[in-house]
């Protein structure tokens, strides 16, 4: 009977030590698999048809990417829902950091204007890194009595109702950032919806409509250099390589900012090593002068941020679409 004491004391010891044992296997488990990852090829989704921006720019990085990680790079394009069905596919998948997802804003309007999106874009997808931004530009008919930003919010201001713009739908990016616009000006115009970004650049050219808040491409940017249009201003937070002639908007309505950024991001639960890993390479690949000039000939600029950050937009802008969405009463074309 004198040793149960000793005994006891002996296997509470054991347990303690065999706890502690599995408690440092817990913690050391995620850095584990993360010295270990990449294993095997890594797909990376795009929410968007091939031939698109998005798709572009993940092959453009893929090659190098594949080299840093030492794994194959796979593109799989699942286009739907406005980026719905991509998203959702990569929010069921496993947390292990090969199945990741290239989204762009349209993940959070996606979610916000369809209920039934499948996904949560702030608790089922986790930040790696953004990849470039493409900023805004405002872009008027030619025959508009306007030449710079000052005059063209004093034009539109004091003339309520009066100017169309137009957009690639209710709820697409462009209509939510002319709202965005409107709001920072006190300006108010009416929208004009068409299907594809080459029928709203032509609706400004011929008269239609009068003003367009879109992302950069070879059609509009041919038709500014040609003086059918006039470029006004630019969405970023100074002065462009993708529109260097453009006054950035921030000079007259301080603090306004629009671009359309593009990111990866994985499962929600991801391990944060693996999420760090893969910001690493993001970081490397972005680094390359020649991936950067191929991205800013797409119109991109090559913009990487840590998950932090990424995080933070993400939350910043949810929140601002959310209310442009409610106060609008905006819904799904």
């Amino acid at each position: 009977m004198k040793f149960l004491p000793r005994i006891a004391r002996t296997s509470r010891g054991l347990a303690a030590a065999f706890s502690g044992v599995l408690l440092s296997m817990a913690a050391l488990a995620p850095v584990a698999a993360a010295d270990a990852y990449p294993s095997k090829p890594i797909t990376v989704v795009v929410p968007y048809s091939a031939g698109g921006a998005s798709d572009i720019q993940v092959r453009a990085i893929s090659q190098q990417l594949s080299k840093i990680l030492g794994q194959p790079i796979i593109v799989d394009n699942r286009a739907g829902a406005s980026g719905a069905i991509g998203a959702a596919f990569v929010a069921r998948a496993a947390p292990d950091g090969y199945t990741l997802l290239y989204p762009n804003n349209g993940l959070l309007i996606a979610a916000l204007l369809n209920k039934a999106a499948g996904y949560d874009p702030l608790k089922d997808l986790a930040p790696i890194s953004t990849v470039t931004a493409m900023p805004m530009v405002l872009v008027v008919n030619k025959d508009l009595p306007v030449n710079n930003l000052r005059e063209f919010f004093a034009y539109a201001k004091g003339r309520p109702n009066t100017l169309n713009y137009a957009t690639a739908g209710p709820g697409s990016y462009g209509n939510l950032a002319t709202h965005l616009l409107s709001q920072a000006a006190s300006l108010r115009m009416t929208q004009v919806p068409y299907r594809g970004e080459a029928n709203t650049t032509m609706s400004v050219r011929s008269g239609e409509s009068q003003v367009l808040f879109t992302s950069p491409s070879a059609t509009m940017m041919g038709q500014v250099n040609a003086g059918n249009l006039k470029l006004l201003g630019v969405g970023s937070a100074g002065r462009s390589e993708v529109a260097p002639n453009a006054q950035p908007i921030a000079e007259v309505l301080p603090g306004f900012k629009s671009e359309i950024w593009f990111g990866l991001m994985a499962p929600a639960k991801t391990p944060q090593p693996i999420i760090d890993k893969l910001n690493q390479a993001v970081q490397q690949v972005l680094k390359d002068p020649a991936i950067r000039a191929k991205l800013l000939a797409n119109s991109a600029v090559a913009q990487p941020s840590s998950p932090q950050t990424f995080e933070k937009l993400l939350r910043t802008e949810h929140a601002q679409y959310a209310e442009i969405i409610r106060k609008h009463n905006i819904t799904a074309d």
